[in-house]
């Protein structure tokens, strides 16, 4: 157990930094006691316990995981001296909102710095992270590793953590088949992010220990991509940090934490969609980032959709089905599967509102900016049937699903669908020629 001198914490999470930090900050200091953690964003990760195998030789008993509504009685129960907030893409209201009620009930709220954070690599390491979630950094990944490969690379994704099941089944995953998904018990979100590496021949690591999970990506790699979620800063020192961000929402690049300083901090940001945004919101996040960065290398890249089989919209009435955590907390309206719709000529776009039955039902009712689209929500097996259940009720004529996943090889579903694929196009090879300088320097150097 910690010193009778050590300061108590609670650490605010959502089942991904919050981990992180304790693991390379907390874990094993003895000038902290880690009290609580709390859960939010993330349905069913309260009330499980962060295990004593992860906590290490302070923690015997493991630390409890309380949802983050209790955190005003926690802090008076446990006598937390600081809370430490630590997930992602929230904007700066509620992030001072949260702070405001930690500071009133006596404790400190703390952000711990992007340096601290960050485990050092023997491998060249090039990150990619975003403003928000949902900016089109899967892609930019898949890129990235596409270009590393053809550069004779042996590349190594690590993506950003989704421990939603057993933690100590959950230190070190390597997913490098279809099959690997099953073995792990995987969940929607966590597919979306993996399959479509696996299918373009990319190893994928993620899990819980973030330190554990390097030394063996290391073994196999010459360089470690960290494939970044929500808008989180990045695990490892970065050789060639790279941020995405999106004119679609034009003016988010300083309003959500802590997507504003991956900006600051960037070396190159990707100006992703501009063949479907307006020049003017273009031309107004590139004045951004060049006002928060004026050192960082600006590329303009596009995000053209197509279908995986040839497909007639015309005269059909389409449900259409995106990527969750892009329309709940990245708070999208629509995403691929919409643009791909409206652009295919489809008669109409289903309101699947009505018909949505369970957790999903919940969704529409927390994030009411959502109307014509139906969330790809699969935290569990019971959401998973819940998202079956609704999209069976619908009445349309086919399914067009919009994220990066096969949902019908999930889902027994009684009507046809169709897959929307996108990838980056970049204008001009700017991005390329930086991942190539990025793969061939020492690592601590400078570029």
């Amino acid at each position: 157990m910690p010193g009778k001198t050590a300061r108590k914490v609670i650490i605010m999470g959502a089942a991904g930094r919050d981990f992180h930090n304790f693991n390379v900050y907390y874990r094993d200091n003895p000038a902290y006691e880690v009290v609580a953690f709390t859960a939010f964003q993330i349905p069913n990760i309260a009330g499980r316990k962060y295990p004593a195998s992860l906590a290490g030789k302070l923690y015997p008993k493991g630390i409890p995981i309380y949802p983050e509504e209790q955190l005003r009685d926690l802090i008076k129960e446990t006598g937390a001296q600081d809370v430490d907030f630590a997930y992602s893409d929230v904007n700066f209201v509620d992030v001072m909102k949260k702070g405001s009620l930690v500071v009133a009930c006596g404790a400190n709220f703390r952000l711990l710095g992007a340096e601290p954070t960050m485990i050092k690599s023997s491998k060249p390491v090039i990150a990619v992270c975003a403003v928000r979630t949902g900016c089109g950094k899967s892609q930019t990944t898949r890129y990235i590793a596409s270009t590393l490969k053809a550069l004779g690379k042996k590349v190594v994704a690590i993506r950003h953590p989704m421990p939603y099941g057993d933690l100590e089944k959950q230190i070190c995953q390597r997913f490098a088949s279809i099959e690997d998904l099953k073995k792990h018990d995987c969940t929607i979100e966590e597919m979306e992010e993996y399959e479509p590496h696996i299918k373009e021949g990319h190893i994928v690591y993620a899990g819980v220990d973030y330190g554990v999970i390097l030394k063996e990506a290391e073994k196999e790699a010459d360089v470690i991509l960290w494939d970044g979620g929500n808008n989180d800063l990045p695990f490892y020192k970065p050789d060639l940090h790279i941020v995405v961000a999106d004119p679609l929402r034009p003016g988010h690049e300083e309003l959500y934490h802590p997507g504003m300083a991956n900006i600051i901090m960037a070396d190159a940001v990707v100006l992703n969609k501009v063949d479907s945004a307006r020049p003017q919101d273009v031309k107004q996040v590139e004045e951004t980032v060049r006002r928060l960065n004026p050192k960082c290398k600006i590329i303009q890249a596009e995000s053209p959709v197509a279908f995986d089989k040839p497909v007639d919209l015309q005269g059909k009435r389409v449900l259409v089905v995106e990527d969750g955590p892009t329309l709940t907390h990245g708070e999208m309206g629509y995403g691929a599967g919409y643009i791909a719709a409206k652009n295919a000529g489809a008669k109409e776009i289903v309101d699947p509102r009505p018909y949505a039955v369970g957790s999903i039902k919940g969704v529409y009712e927390k994030y009411n900016h959502l109307k014509l689209i139906l969330p790809a929500m699969g935290y569990g097996e019971q959401q998973m049937k819940e998202l079956q259940e609704t999209i069976n009720a619908i009445p349309c004529d086919i399914v067009l699903v919009g994220t990066p996943i096969d949902l019908a090889r999930l889902l027994k579903l009684n009507k046809p669908s169709v897959r929307v694929l996108y990838s980056l196009k970049e204008r001009g090879t700017a991005l390329k020629d930086l991942v190539a300088a990025a793969a061939e320097v020492p690592v601590g150097a400078k570029r």
